[in-house]
């Protein structure tokens, strides 16, 4: 679209520099409504050049801060060549003036909006008719009042909303088709008054009345904008469904089990749900509308305030109000934000946990109780499952089990003696597992089995750098590492003379000095030694330190050799027995002549050759039932006959030994050597002696198996 204006339209751009100074005289000679500002020499910005600017720039003393405070940036201005297209148009009727250009863009001053209106309608029919067109394209009614109070432009929109026509509208007083009072308020105030419902021919519409303002703030006229109801029925629908959501949210909130309080930004209630915590406040939630709530902190009504947290982190804060009463509350603060991220509400959500947390506290107290009782059965199964290890009926150990539960509720020193294999360290694991330090360690060292370079360095540990290949960062020996526990020391006759010493010190001031430091280390460690030697006779020879011995003597056990419990060989015999099968998944058992043979072996390696010699059974035997043959021949290797004796283990009538001692002796040598015969020359006897008293014993069998059966 092409057009040309006037020179005379054209005003020149009178620039301020921001980068040096200005003087206000200066700007008061200026007699254009604009000045336009400079930064580096190019135009950034301009501000209109009214009473209010000059008299405020006068009174800060000609401050660019003011002056750039009401400049406006020139980015949006039209640029203005011979040609002017729909897009500039609109750009031209947003902004106060458009700024002409010359061929090579250089700015050659600038012409007011309605300068250049002026020119367009000046212009042919298309121009005026295009004005026309986005008048008419505005979906609302739209009437324009001059300064005298009559409408003076209108668009067809309008005319069809009110059914009237031009020759009733145009240059009609506005106040006989609109409201008078609302056209004198607008001039009188220059406010702009939205939404008022009148009725026009009998028609309802909404009007809002807005002003045209000159530069000088001054109203020059009113642009009147109407709606149809149709619009206002849409606007009422929405309106409805507003309501109908405020009432289900002051539903949702009644329902809800916690006390929801809205605040603003400055901690002031809005409003609040009708679920309110009793005993909290201590004053009317209604009586506190618009009032700041961080002040019944300040009154120590409860502390903390979950408002003040939230407004001075600017997030999400969750803390347990304590009331003068003793109340505890839960409060969570949620912040809402508004688009320019400023605080704008709080929505607080709270809660009384004072009976839970009364029920928390004693559920606590069950959970410790409950532990306690748990650890207590733990450690009865834990008991009762070491007391079925121990496998035995004899009298003898019956009588040493008694004397171990009751040593077990001390933490005394114990001695164990007695010959390799009875079973020292099952006795020591019985006093660790039945007494109080069970749940403590429980460390064993073979004294015998470390040399004694090394023995002291494991039982007291050495410093950082003691010696030389010693690990850098020190180590705790045995004592430190069962501190709380027991330390089984077997063999303990084996310890050379100078440890002893050191070991003596430990037990007597229950604290260890490692190798290579001089700071003691306190202990708390019950000793269990063992051993298999005499040592009252090493006390005596010079071996043993005697001090030492009587420290250790203070509980002595003698744990008797297998020989001398014989009630208990067939007991450990089944129980080995019984371990491999399940280990090997196999079937094998004993048969009657094998438990006598067991039984009349004098075991000079107690149980553990007992345990051995089950476990070669099993592995070498050929066929399930492990008979008496097949383990003569492997207890035949292991020790003479004519060097041992028959060991009675209770007194019982002689005859009934004597027939007892018998009655093996024919069986062992019938299921060795197979014939009479030969059973009777290596017994020293007849052949009929053997022979008869085979016989009779076959026939005792028998009969004790029909009576077993017919039972």
């Amino acid at each position: 679209m092409m057009f040309t204006v006037a020179n005379e339209k054209i005003k020149p751009i009178e620039t301020i520099s921001v980068d040096e100074e200005f003087l206000i005289p200066q700007l008061k000679k200026s007699k254009e409504p604009f000045i336009f500002l400079k930064k580096q020499g190019q135009l950034f910005a301009y501000a209109t050049l009214n009473n209010q600017l000059l008299n405020k720039l006068e009174k800060e003393g000609a401050s660019k801060d003011v002056l750039l405070e009401h400049a406006k940036s020139i980015e949006s201005i039209c640029y203005l060549t011979e040609e002017i297209s729909l897009p500039g148009l609109f750009q031209i009727i947003g902004e106060p003036f458009a700024i002409k250009i010359d061929e090579n863009g250089k700015p050659m001053g600038y012409i007011l909006r309605e300068d250049v209106l002026a020119e367009l309608l000046k212009q042919e029919n298309k121009s005026v008719d295009l004005l026309k067109i986005l008048l008419t394209s505005i979906p609302m009614g739209i009437f324009v009042v001059n300064k005298e109070k009559r409408i003076i432009n209108y668009n067809e929109a309008g005319l069809e909303m009110i059914k009237s026509t031009a020759e009733k509208v145009l240059n009609v007083p506005g106040e006989i088709i609109f409201s008078g009072e609302h056209i004198n308020n607008v001039f009188s105030t220059g406010k702009t008054f939205l939404n008022h419902l009148e009725f026009l021919n009998g028609i309802g519409v909404l009007v809002d009345y807005s002003p045209i303002l000159n530069y000088n703030d001054g109203v020059e006229g009113i642009i009147i904008v109407i709606q149809d109801l149709p619009m206002v029925e849409e606007m009422a629908l929405e309106i409805e469904h507003f309501k109908d959501l405020y009432k289900d949210l002051n539903a949702i909130l009644s329902s809800i089990y916690d006390e929801i309080l809205v605040v603003n930004a400055k901690g002031e209630l809005i409003r609040f749900s009708e679920k309110i915590i009793q005993d909290f406040w201590q004053v009317e939630l209604s009586e506190m509308i618009g009032k700041n709530i961080m002040e019944l902190e300040e009154q120590g009504l409860f502390t903390p305030s979950v408002t003040r947290l939230v407004i001075e982190k600017r997030k999400k804060v969750s803390v347990v109000q304590e009331t003068r009463s003793g109340r505890k509350i839960l409060a969570v603060g949620n912040p809402v934000f508004n688009e320019k991220n400023e605080l704008d509400r709080i929505i607080i959500a709270s809660r009384d946990i004072t009976e839970t947390t009364k029920l928390k506290n004693e559920l606590q107290e069950m959970r410790k109780i409950s532990e306690q009782y748990k650890k207590e059965l733990d450690d009865f199964k834990s008991k009762d499952r070491f007391l079925k290890k121990l496998i035995y009926c004899s009298p003898k150990m019956e009588k040493i089990m008694n004397q171990v539960k009751k040593i077990a509720a001390f933490s005394s020193t114990v001695l164990l003696y007695g010959e390799s294999g009875v079973g020292k360290e099952v006795i020591a694991q019985a006093i660790h597992q039945l007494g109080r330090r069970s749940d403590k360690p429980f460390l064993k060292l073979n004294c015998g089995a470390i040399p004694d370079n090394l023995l002291e360095s494991e039982l007291f540990g050495y410093a950082r750098g003691a010696f030389t290949g010693a690990d850098k960062n020190g180590k705790d020996g045995y004592f430190k590492q069962a501190d709380g526990g027991i330390l089984f020391l077997d063999e303990i006759g084996e310890m050379p003379l100078y440890l002893q010493v050191k070991l003596l010190r430990v037990l007597q001031e229950q604290e260890v000095i490692p190798i290579g430091s001089t700071t003691p280390i306190p202990v708390n460690v019950q000793i269990i030694a063992a051993t298999n030697k005499k040592l009252e006779k090493m006390v005596e020879a010079g071996t043993f330190r005697e001090d030492l011995f009587y420290r250790l003597n203070v509980i002595p056990i003698h744990i008797p050799a297998l020989r001398e419990r014989t009630e208990d060989i067939s007991l450990l015999a089944f129980h080995f027995l019984q371990q491999l099968n399940e280990k090997y998944d196999r079937n094998y058992h004993l048969t009657p002549d094998a438990i006598n043979v067991l039984e009349f072996y004098p075991w000079p390696g107690n149980v553990r050759e007992l345990q051995n010699i089950i476990e070669r059974l099993v592995v070498t035997a050929d066929h399930p039932a492990i008979n008496a043959e097949f383990v003569s021949e492997f207890l035949s290797t292991n020790y003479e006959h004519k060097k041992l004796k028959p060991v009675v283990t209770r007194v019982i009538p002689l005859q009934e030994a004597v027939d007892y001692v018998e009655e093996q002796l024919i069986v062992m040598a019938m299921d060795q050597y197979k014939t009479t015969t030969k059973a009777a020359k290596a017994l020293g006897i007849s052949q009929s002696s053997v022979s008869r008293k085979y016989q009779k014993i076959l026939s005792d069998k028998h009969i004790q198996m029909e009576d077993f059966s017919s039972r």
